[in-house]
Order: C-alpha cells, then structure tokens, then sequence
C-alpha cells in the first residue's frame, strides 16, 4: 500500500510538471486521454518502470483527479487554488479502486487488486451497491472508504422551525433562539505539547531513526486535534440539523480573516503578533468544515441553509434595524444608539442573520442589510 501511494504521488507530480511546461510555453493542458496514453509511455521506459507493478486503474484515476483539479483552477464562475506537488510526508497518501475490489462484510476483509485480502474493522453496515473504495493512510494507520448507491425518498424535515447562528472565537455560535456552544480550541488545548514535540524534532539529525520517531509523534499530535475539531463539528451540526428546518449562516471568507498581517521589508504590518494569534484562533475553530456538514445534513434530512454576507450583521438593530458602528462599543454587548434596545451583542447578530436569511427565501438576494 505504501507503494502504490507513492506511485500515486508520482504520476501526480510528473504529470502535474508536463502541464505546467505546456502552460509556460502558452499551450494549453493535456486532455485525460492524452495524459493516459502518456502513462504508456512512462510505463515502457526503464527508469518509470516500476509503475507497472502498480494497479493500472488508481494510476488512471490519480490522472483524473488531476484533471478535475485543473478543469476547478480555471473555471472562471469560482475558480479554485491550482495544484501543487505533493511531497512525501506532507500530503495525504491515497489511491482509489473504480472496480476489481471485493467486499466480505461478515468476515470484515476487503479485496484490494494486486494486494490481496487485508483485515478491516467495520465502522458501520454498507448500504446499496459499492460503486469504488478509497484507501487512505492516516499517520500509522490505514482506512477503507466505500462509496455506495442506493435510491431514497424525497426527504421531509420533521421540524418547521429556522435559526440564524452567528459565528465567533469566545463562543464558538450563538444562534437566535439563545442557545450558545461554547468553543473547543482544540489546537490551543494542545499547543503547547506540540511546541514541544516540533522542538525536540529540531534538536535531532534530519532523517535518522530518532528524527523518523519524533516525526510520528509530532504527526500522532495533530491527529488528536483534529480529530477532537472534527468529533466536536460532527455533534453540533448533527445537533442543529435535526432541530431545525433553516438555517442561515453568514458566507464568512476564513482564508481572507486570516491572512498575514507581517506585510513587506518596504511596507510592514502593524500588531503583527496579535494578528498571528487572532489567526490561528479563527483557524482553530474549523467555520467552512461547520458549514460543509451542515449542508449536507440538512439536505439529507430534506432541511435547508442560506448563506448571507455578514456585512453590518453586528452594527444593526435586530429591534429597529438602525446601523451605526455606535451600536457595539464593547466586544460582547449591544446597545441601539436609537431605540436603546440592549442585548448580548452576538445573540443580536444571530437575530440579524436570520432575518436576512428571511428576506433572502422570500425575497432573493444576498440578505445585506443597508445602513440607514
């Protein structure tokens, strides 16, 4: 299994490279057929000939994945970052199985082609038809995933009620109807044995016995954060999504609230250090991965959720709907320098995007509240 990922990791690379020769020289990328028959070639030649002791079908689904990378790197409607080169220990090593594999749930072993038959714990029964397995190593351990198709019903939610949830670093999210989820900052919790660990990483000679055990550590380390995030994301979301029909939720930009504040040798940044730390905060709380699993739950459970700009969601009134920077003095309180209505200033936010979220269903638009 090691590899056949690193094969992987290869054709990724080396067909990455010839694409972006091709784009250096203003030609456009190679097509998946094209590239498939350029495997072929690699395949016949003395110092690639190793990739035919690989399964041929993952080498060919490592070229599509590529493919698709690229088609996502250019489409103009909402282009997505191009693809880097992935480097041994510091990408995820994968392959996948369109067909060939064999499943013997009762006896919990898999067949995987030109491996044989391995041992797996079950996590859950497989429902439908398995259409392709994914193998994946994590740290030290390997996993299997499954992927099925199987008909359901148009599903109904069985609650009718909505709410707007304000993201945050103190708390995690206010939502409308007052409930509050406290934070987990699972990397703050672990900071600084991690620290601790990278340090000792760096006392010890690159590559040695030693160095390689430290590594697995530091790795061991970083799961455990996030796999506390991800547990903690997969309870809240599985939480709101059976409570509530709606949800609305602000379309927050992390990559943008969390860029570097150090700036340039010609123009440096101020409050460099407090940025840094507001970073990784905003980082540690996992927003997009909170909004993925929502989306899908919900539609899963045939609920809903709207997506609004957070412009002025703070500034406004959810009583008057006046706006005014006046509104929020302080970090946690709310006070309408008009009506004087008070309130916790997130819960006030959480009430603001709901209701843009309300006027988006019924109305369309992006829910930005105006300043009067």
């Amino acid at each position: 299994m090691n590899s056949f990922a690193g094969s992987c990791r290869f054709i990724w690379n080396k067909a990455l490279a010839v694409q972006k020769e091709r784009l250096a020289e203003e030609q456009s990328c190679m097509s998946y057929p094209k590239m498939a028959a350029e495997l072929v070639n690699w395949k016949q030649q003395e110092n690639t000939a190793f990739l035919k002791d690989v399964h041929s079908q993952i080498l060919q689904q490592k070229l599509m994945e590529l493919n698709q990378a690229l088609q996502e790197a250019f489409d103009k409607t909402n282009p997505k970052q191009f693809p880097r080169f992935k480097k041994k220990g510091h990408s995820v090593d994968s392959f996948r199985y369109p067909q060939g594999f064999k499943i013997e749930e009762a006896n919990s072993r898999v067949f995987l082609p030109k491996i044989g038959w391995i041992r797996y714990i079950n996590s859950r029964k497989i429902e439908g038809t398995p259409k392709n397995m994914t193998v994946k190593r994590d740290g030290e351990h390997w996993y299997v995933s499954i992927q099925s198709e199987f008909e359901i019903e148009e599903p109904v939610h069985e609650s009718s009620s909505e709410v707007g949830i304000d993201m945050g670093i103190a708390q995690f999210a206010t939502l409308s109807d007052e409930t509050v989820i406290p934070a987990l900052n699972s990397y703050a919790k672990h900071e600084a044995k991690l620290r601790k660990e990278q340090r000792k990483l760096s006392r010890k000679v690159k590559f040695s016995n030693n160095w390689k055990k430290q590594v697995k550590k530091i790795q061991k380390c970083n799961r455990r954060i996030r796999n506390a995030r991800y547990d903690f994301l997969q309870q809240k979301t599985t939480e709101i999504s059976k409570n509530h029909a709606l949800t609305v939720v602000e379309d927050l930009k992390t990559a943008n609230m969390s860029k570097s504040a150090s700036g340039t040798k010609e123009a440096p940044g101020k409050k460099v250090r407090a940025k840094s730390g507001l970073n990784k905060s905003i980082l540690d709380q996992g927003w997009r991965e909170f909004r993925r699993q929502l989306e899908y739950k919900q539609h899963w459970r045939g609920g809903k959720v709207i997506a609004v700009q957070p412009q002025y969601t703070s500034q406004r009134c959810s009583r008057c709907g006046y706006i005014s920077p006046n509104n929020r003095k302080t970090q946690s309180q709310f006070s309408c320098a008009s009506c004087g209505h008070e309130a916790n200033a997130d819960l006030n936010a959480a009430r603001n995007i709901l209701a843009a979220g309300l006027a988006v269903l019924a109305c369309g638009g992006l829910g930005v509240p105006k300043p009067a």
